[in-house]
């Protein structure tokens, strides 16, 4: 039939599986939507199934569009009332059809992750519980992690008093949301999986009802939406012919572990289902051969896997390229090179993609292109000097210049919070109206409560003042950051590492600035490469850095629809493709991120982000690293990332700078190839039997990762990073330390 054409036989074997379970594992560029969206309309046309007697499950909404829109160009049909969707949209629409049931009013709202913080707040208030001691957010995760395991308050595990007085929040604040008619996000899929379980004839009408389960995306599934999977697809202890599940994934890319997604639910499905048809699409469409030999050849490090090989007809194509930094702002050089030269020879600005582990790495970047005029867009994000934590601080910073900001005054007075509520700001704005004043001048005439807040503030903001007079300019940045209280506040948030890492690189931003603006002035000290402190440290230089920010902060991103250069984290760019992919920072403790290195399976995890990354790519793949890196506003030194030794020589080409834009000047072979001992700072052999990227145990920091090593014998020395702890150079003869 026409629908069949242009299917290749793995594809046609998964559109046109007989009435049974099936696991098709879908590569990367394999056709994995076409492949869906194919099987649905085969399904119908041939009489398997009606359209309200199928379910479809996608994990975004524009997904889900996108295959009813596919499915309605291959049939006349109408694919309004077909149940298609998001796991919280299906969910959703269960609960408003049987809201009495549910225990549930009809007109029953929905809260977004800004208005569940909102009502976390309002439940901690009516608790007269301590927000420092319970942060919101850190509550708001607790509950929705209870939620997604399919625990209410009650089922908690307690192994603290501190855990049993959150659970007393979750419950109260679950009354509170039952007694206002609001659920969240997860209460919908909660909701719906307590009302299957426990209502029967509701189960078997469902279960009757969709004799066809498809879902997409199945690696990303967690824990309550594989059971909920399972019990509406039933089974035969139900009394009802189990649905014929569909599922369709790649255990290769689940990189959500921290949104809860279990990539193991693909080998429980398969065993709990018992799949026979277990198909994999391995023909891509996407990548030329030398970057899926790359992508291969990196994941086959990988155990446990379900395991697939990425094949292309489209020829080897160019080599990946791999570039040696000396720096990273000569990383970012060589990038901004790299990309004008693709643009001359003809491919779009779009087409280009710069991606990065963390989100702090994209200010290096975004200050190359902007110095060169390039336009681009941060996909999935904000720019640097616009994420909201670095707004903040640079708030703090212009108060720090000129107390009488009123803008500055108002963005943190009461953030982190310290009892400056409304009211207070009211009286505050009404006595600076009085007498004409700014608000920070106005603070003496506030009397009370709100006087003696607002009054603790005021008294900080002149400490913050008088105590970096006469320091440096990144002195000035680190200071204020502990100061104010940002750091703590964003290192007791559950998800606030990357807050907290941006906040660091506005240091080494204020140390980058200083830098440049000594350069071109020649007041760059020749034997020690810093600025003149005399400068870093006049209020002149925290003035001109402010407006350094405001300017890259206001120009460049480019507007909707314009052609720009593209910027984001790997994880933004899954389900993505560019004709050239550019994976920077490259290094161990980066990418492998050092945290991963310390948990249970985080280093695979990583390994599955990098496959993300590889696979992005079209035609055109580069690697960089480099040697040096500044950060927390010191030089780090680092060395390349093990997933560059993991790529097979035979399909790499080591890449020199173009005009001296800067970097390292290896040996080069004849093949292009960067002999192992060329640089002296990457190479994996350490001291005595250790290597770099061995995880080791001390008994006083703890857990840690060889990043480094130097010396031999009694002299020599091993460099650590133990997290928390910090880096720490050893010397090996009394460290004692042993292997992890």
């Amino acid at each position: 039939m026409p629908l069949l054409d242009n299917l290749n036989r793995e594809q046609l074997a998964a559109v046109t599986l007989p009435n049974q379970h099936a696991l098709i594992l879908a590569g990367a560029g394999s056709g994995k939507t076409r492949v869906l969206t194919t099987r649905i309309a085969w399904l119908i046309s041939t009489g398997n199934v009606s359209p309200g007697g199928l379910l479809a499950v996608t994990f975004t909404n524009k997904a889900a569009r996108e295959m009813l829109t596919r499915v309605s160009a291959m049939l006349p049909i109408n694919t309004r009332g077909m149940w298609v969707g998001t796991f919280h949209g299906l969910c959703n629409r269960l609960l408003r059809a049987h809201h009495r049931d549910a225990g549930l009013v009809q007109s029953f709202q929905i809260l977004d992750s800004a208005d569940q913080l909102s009502a976390v707040k309002r439940a901690l208030k009516s608790m007269n519980a301590d927000e420092e001691r319970f942060p919101p957010k850190q509550v708001q995760y607790f509950i929705n992690a209870g939620k997604e395991e399919g625990k209410r308050a009650r089922d908690v595990d307690i192994f603290d008093e501190h855990t049993r007085r959150q659970a007393d929040i979750f419950a109260v604040y679950d009354e509170q949301c039952q007694r206002e008619g609001v659920v969240d996000f997860a209460e919908l899929l909660l909701r719906s999986y307590e009302l299957l379980t426990r209502n029967e004839i509701l189960r078997h009408h469902y279960q009757s009802r969709f004799r066809h389960v498809l879902v997409d995306e199945f690696q990303d599934t967690n824990r309550l939406q594989y059971r909920w999977l399972k019990l509406l697809a039933g089974d035969a202890q139900s009394g009802v012919e189990p649905a014929c599940v569909f599922g369709v994934g790649d255990d290769d890319q689940s990189i959500y572990r921290f949104r809860g997604a279990n990539v193991g639910n693909m080998a429980d499905f398969e065993r709990d289902f018992r799949v026979e048809n277990v198909i994999r699409l391995e023909q891509n469409y996407r990548s030329h051969g030398n970057i899926l030999a790359a992508a291969n050849a990196l994941i086959s490090n990988n155990r446990d896997r379900l395991g697939k090989n990425l094949w292309t007809a489209a020829g080897e194509g160019e080599p990946v390229r791999i570039y040696e930094a000396q720096s990273d702002g000569y990383e970012a050089a060589w990038i901004v090179e790299e990309v004008q030269s693709l643009f001359r020879a003809g491919v779009a600005w779009r087409d280009m993609a710069l991606l990065y582990r963390s989100n702090a790495q994209s200010r290096v970047l975004e200050h190359a292109l902007f110095s060169n005029g390039i336009a681009y867009r941060v996909y999935g994000g904000l720019r640097f000097f616009e994420r909201v934590e670095v707004k903040h601080a640079l708030a703090y910073l212009r108060l720090i210049s000129n107390p009488d900001d009123d803008g500055a005054f108002l963005r943190v007075a009461n953030f982190p919070a310290r009892g400056i509520g409304a009211r207070s700001m009211e009286a505050l704005q009404n006595a600076a109206n009085a007498g004409g004043t700014s608000l920070y001048a106005a603070v003496p005439r506030v009397e009370g409560k709100a006087g003696a807040a607002l009054g603790s503030f005021l008294r900080m903001i002149e400490a913050l003042r008088a105590e970096t007079r006469n320091l440096p300019l990144p002195e000035v940045v680190e200071h204020m950051l502990e100061r104010s209280g940002l750091l703590d506040h964003y290192r007791g948030e559950r998800d606030g590492a990357d807050r907290v890492e941006n906040l660091a690189e506005l240091a080494n931003a204020a140390a980058a600035f200083i830098q440049e603006e000594e350069s071109t002035r020649g007041g760059i000290d020749s034997d020690t490469g810093s600025a003149d402190s005399a400068f870093a440290g006049s209020d002149t230089s925290l003035a001109a850095f402010l407006a350094h920010a405001s300017l890259e902060s206001g120009e460049n991103q480019a507007g909707e629809g314009a052609d720009a250069l593209q910027l984001m984290t790997v994880h933004s760019a899954k389900g993505l493709e560019f004709h050239a992919v550019f994976v920077t920072g490259l290094e161990e403790g980066l990418f492998p991120h050092e945290q991963s290195t310390l948990e249970d399976n985080g280093l695979e995890e990583e390994r599955r982000l990098m496959y993300v990354a590889i696979t992005r790519a079209r035609t055109r793949l580069y690697l960089s690293f480099a040697q040096t890196r500044l950060l927390h506003g010191q030089t780090r030194y680092n060395v390349a990332s093990r997933f560059i030794d993991e790529i097979p020589p035979g399909v790499t080409r080591w890449t020199k700078p173009r005009h001296g834009a800067g970097g390292m000047e290896p040996a080069w072979n004849a093949s292009g190839q960067r002999p192992a001992a060329a640089t002296p700072a990457t190479s994996k052999a350490a001291a005595s039997g250790y290597r770099i990227g061995q995880s080791v145990t001390h008994a006083k920091f703890g857990h840690g990762v060889i990043v480094s090593s130097e010396g031999s014998g009694t002299d020599a020395r091993l460099q650590v990073n133990f997290g928390s702890q910090g880096m720490k150079w050893l010397a090996l003869e009394y460290a004692k330390l042993t292997p992890a």
